[in-house]
């Protein structure tokens, strides 16, 4: 809990980023709250050269655009620029970074130029330690861990993670997946399931909205599919893009297995920009490595993230790889993975499930669970398990192709 000291009118809220498909035009409003509403406000760059006054309206409301020359956020470059908002009665700073993101077909296109998502899942849960994530020391170690693997990019699955991850992430320039707690047996009759869901989507969109490193709202994981699912969630979708029209809309969707293939055609994919996909082949149900084999497919020209995919493993038990629960068997099930994802066209990132083990009361196999989910890469003591090393190499030769690529 924090206790705030304002002016009687103070700057309640603002946003400030680059246009929809723009990369030199910064478009921004800012919103003053009291009885003096109707105040000049200058927004200033400095390092940018940009300075402008705006004039709020009665309700306190003011809005602008700028041309900007600025150099673009990226993964590479985490560029954050020092923003000073200052009205009549108050003024603020904050740091920011301005990039563009967009769909182009299959491609999803960071910056005006094509990325491939190299991600991990994680839950906010304290790296070293017992308990939830909540300090920026906390942030830092577990987006350093997805550094050392060699991601650009995580999940924050599966509800909004405090606000030290993201503004970590802008700072050490990875790309984030951000998501709301729609998943599994939802009441979607219920009105107030729908009102909540739409509130949680409202309150992470204002608290993330000028975060460079947000580029995906995901607005549901693993929903069985049924009409009033659907309609619920393409209201969800629709209510993202007003909210806020300059980052993609996505959803972790369920699939069936067929005579060797799978089709995404989940109707809620129809009116995402890019397809999210869960699968564990070699984990949950058969383990025939003929799965690997499987050929994908979709009736949507969009880009996939395979947003969950992995096995699990106690940390320092070896066996064979035909073993479960061992070190061996999880770095098995990765590699043999790799050949499938790479086999996929419309494949843009993957995010494996997961960076850390994690406490989880359904998970009480003894001695090896013991109330942990197992699919960690790294154990809940930090012991990076063979599955983390497997995957740092996969992306370590991803990227070396890429630059090969340029």
């Amino acid at each position: 809990m924090l206790l705030i000291e304002e002016e009687s009118t103070f700057i309640r809220d603002y946003k400030m980023q680059l246009r929809k498909d723009s990369m030199d035009r910064i478009a921004g409003w800012v919103q003053l709250h009291g009885a003096d509403a109707e105040q000049s406000v200058t927004v200033s760059i400095p390092e940018a050269g940009v300075e402008t006054t705006l004039k709020t309206d009665a309700r306190g409301f003011g809005a602008f655009e700028v041309d900007a020359g600025l150099t673009l956020w990226s993964p590479c470059n985490p560029k954050l620029y020092r923003v000073r908002l200052a009205s009549e009665t108050d003024s603020l700073d904050d740091e920011i970074g301005f990039r563009c993101v967009q769909v182009r077909g299959t491609d999803i296109l960071l910056n005006g130029e094509p990325i491939w998502l190299r991600g991990i899942c994680m839950h906010e849960e304290a790296p070293v330690r017992e308990g939830r994530a909540y300090t920026p020391e906390d942030a830092e170690i577990l987006l350093g861990w997805a550094k050392e693997l060699n991601c650009n990019f995580v999940r924050l699955a599966h509800y909004p993670h405090n606000e030290h991850m993201t503004r970590m992430a802008d700072r050490m320039g990875l790309l984030v997946w951000s998501e709301i707690p729609l998943y599994w047996m939802i009441d979607w009759e219920n009105p107030a399931v729908q009102k909540n869901a739409a509130q949680q989507l409202t309150e992470i969109i204002a608290r993330d909205k000028n975060k460079a490193s947000v580029i995906l709202w995901s607005v549901a994981n693993e929903t069985e599919n049924s009409a009033g699912r659907t309609d619920i969630l393409i209201n969800m979708v629709n209510l993202t893009r007003r909210l806020d029209p300059t980052r993609l809309v996505t959803a972790a969707l369920l699939v069936q297995h067929t005579d060797g293939e799978v089709d995404i055609n989940d109707p809620l994919g129809e009116y995402l920009d890019v397809l999210g996909c869960n699968e564990y082949f070699g984990w949950y149900g058969s383990w025939d490595p003929e799965l690997f084999k499987t050929v994908w497919k979709t009736p949507y020209n969009k880009p996939l993230i395979m947003s969950e995919t992995g096995a699990g493993a106690l940390q320092g038990f070896h066996g064979d790889a035909d073993t479960r629960w061992t070190e061996e068997f999880q770095a098995d099930v990765y590699r043999k993975q790799f050949p499938m994802l790479d086999r996929i066209p419309f494949l843009r990132g993957v995010t494996p499930w997961i960076l850390r083990d994690f406490r989880s009361p359904r998970r009480s196999l003894p001695r090896i669970q013991d109330f942990y989910n197992r699919k960690g890469i790294i154990s809940e003591r930090g012991e990076r398990k063979q599955a983390f090393y497997v995957l740092q190499q996969y992306y370590e030769d991803k990227q070396l192709r890429k630059e090969k690529t340029k």
